[in-house]
C-alpha cells in the first residue's frame, strides 16, 4: 500500500513539474518572441489603463505576441516603475523586454512644428490649429501678447493642447530676452526688454538676410538717437492688418504698399509717430533679439532694397535718393 502511494505520490508531482516546466517555458517562448509587426508603428497608451489593458492593446497591434505574459513580465521585470501614457513608435522585431522598458521610461514618440520667425500671434495660433494631434486652444482664449512667443522647431506629443504648446512658447522667449538684455550693448537708445522685442520686430520683418541684422538695427538706432521716424513699412502693414494679415500668396496685404497707406492714423505709423511704435509689430526670432540689443556701430541713416533679396545702405539723402531711383529703375526693368 505504501509503495503504490508513494508511486502516486511521485506520478503528481512529475507531473506538478512537468506542468510548471511547461507553464514556464511557454511564458519563456511567448516573452522572447518578437510581435508580428514589420512597419514602424505608433500606439496610443491612453490615460488611466492598467497593465493588462495595455498588453491587450499591444497584443492587438501586434507588437508583442501574448498579453498575459507581457502584464506579469512588466510586473516583475525592474525597474519597478508603472507603464506611462502616451503615443509610442514600435519597431519591428522589437522585444517585449525593449516594449516594457520603454513604456516604463515614457520614451513617447515626439513629433516636431516649426514656427518661422516674423509670424504674428494670430498666425502662429493659425499655424498650430492645422496640427490634428493638438488639442484645441481653450474656447475663448485671447490671442497670445504680439512679440511674447518665440520662434523655433518644438517638439510635442499627441494629447498635448495648443495652449501647452503656446506657454512653452512664451517660456522660451522669456529666457532668450533674459539671457539677451543681460548682455545687452552700451547706452541703447530704450531702456526696457520690451522695447527691445518692439525693435527687434521691425528688424525681423524688414530683412531676411542674416548677416543684414545688425547693420539694420544700427539705421534704426541712429534714428532713434536723432530721433527722427523709423519709417518701417512693416510698421504700416501691420496698423493695416492689425497683425492679421491674408497671405494668400501676394504679400500681407494682398497688395502692394501704396503711397496713401503711409498716411494711416495710427500709433503704429512710424512715417508720422517718432520713436518705436507701442508694441511690437511680430513675433522676432533670437537673432532679431541679439540683433536689437547688439546693433552694428555705423553711420547708416538710410537702405533701401537692393532688388538681391538684401539692402544698399546710405548716410545722407542725396545718396539715398539715389539708391531709390535705381530700385525703381531696376523693378520697372524687371516688369518689361
Amino acid at each position: 500500500m505504501k509503495i503504490i502511494l508513494y508511486k502516486i505520490l511521485l506520478s503528481l508531482v512529475i507531473l506538478a513539474l512537468a506542468s510548471i516546466c511547461g507553464v514556464g517555458w511557454f511564458f519563456f517562448d511567448k516573452f522572447k518572441t518578437p510581435g508580428t509587426i514589420n512597419a514602424p508603428k505608433i500606439v496610443a497608451i491612453p490615460k488611466g489603463f492598467g497593465t493588462m489593458q495595455i498588453g491587450e492593446i499591444l497584443a492587438r497591434e501586434n507588437v508583442i505576441s501574448n498579453n498575459m505574459v507581457f502584464a506579469v513580465a512588466a510586473k516583475i521585470l525592474p525597474p519597478p516603475q508603472s507603464l506611462k501614457a502616451g503615443e509610442y513608435e514600435f519597431t519591428p522585431g522589437i522585444t517585449m523586454r525593449e516594449v516594457i522598458e520603454k513604456l516604463k521610461k515614457g520614451d513617447v514618440y515626439k513629433r516636431n512644428f516649426t514656427i518661422a520667425e516674423g509670424l504674428t500671434s494670430y498666425e502662429i495660433v493659425q499655424k498650430l490649429s492645422q496640427i490634428p494631434e493638438l488639442k484645441p486652444v481653450t474656447e475663448g482664449a485671447e490671442i497670445p501678447a504680439e512679440g511674447s512667443l518665440l520662434p523655433q522647431t518644438y517638439q510635442y506629443v499627441g494629447g498635448e493642447t495648443i495652449d501647452q504648446k503656446i506657454a512653452q512658447m512664451r517660456e522660451s522667449m522669456t529666457k532668450i530676452l533674459d539671457k539677451e538684455w543681460a548682455g545687452r550693448a552700451d547706452n541703447l537708445p530704450f531702456k526696457t526688454k520690451e522695447e527691445a522685442v518692439i525693435l527687434a520686430s521691425i528688424v525681423e520683418k524688414e530683412t531676411g538676410v542674416a548677416a543684414e541684422r545688425q547693420r539694420i538695427a544700427g539705421v534704426f538706432i541712429n534714428r532713434l538717437r536723432q530721433n527722427i521716424p523709423l519709417q518701417s513699412d512693416p510698421t504700416i502693414i501691420y496698423a493695416l492688418t492689425k497683425g492679421q494679415p491674408e497671405n494668400k500668396g501676394q504679400g500681407p496685404l494682398g497688395r502692394r504698399l501704396l503711397s496713401k497707406d503711409l498716411e494711416i492714423s495710427s500709433p503704429y505709423n512710424t512715417y508720422k509717430m517718432p520713436g518705436l511704435p507701442p508694441g511690437p509689430i511680430c513675433n522676432p526670432g533670437a537673432e532679431a533679439i541679439h540683433a536689437a540689443l547688439h546693433p552694428e556701430q555705423h553711420a547708416y541713416i538710410y537702405f533701401v532694397a537692393d532688388g538681391s533679396g538684401g539692402h544698399v545702405f546710405a548716410t545722407t539723402l542725396s545718396e539715398h535718393n539715389r539708391n531709390v531711383e535705381n530700385w525703381r529703375d531696376l523693378r520697372r526693368n524687371n516688369k518689361k
